[in-house]
């Protein structure tokens, strides 16, 4: 089974973290997404900024972080600055 670290913007603490968020694999960071892996980031991990969601969307999508579209970035900026807000997932 690849590992998490064999993805783009994922080295071995970000993949630590993640396994530690009971996301074990691409597959399964594939299948939660970026928004849900990084919730459960946050949950564990408060200091998680926005540049671990950009990552982690980056490496669902297969792309450096810095290349995700501008509108990606705004709608993912968006969901963190509702996290902020709310304390939770946005609904």
């Amino acid at each position: 089974m690849p590992d998490l670290t064999s993805m783009k913007n994922i080295g071995a603490e970000m993949a630590r973290k993640l396994r530690a968020a009971g996301i074990r694999s691409p597959e399964e960071l594939k299948e939660a997404g970026a928004k849900d892996a990084f919730f459960r980031l946050k949950i564990l991990y408060p200091g998680v900024c926005l540049v671990h969601l950009y990552a982690l969307e980056g490496a669902v999508r297969g792309v450096e972080y810095n290349r995700l579209p501008e509108e990606a970035k705004a709608e993912l900026k968006a969901f963190s600055d509702d996290l902020k807000g709310k304390g939770g997932p946005p609904g």
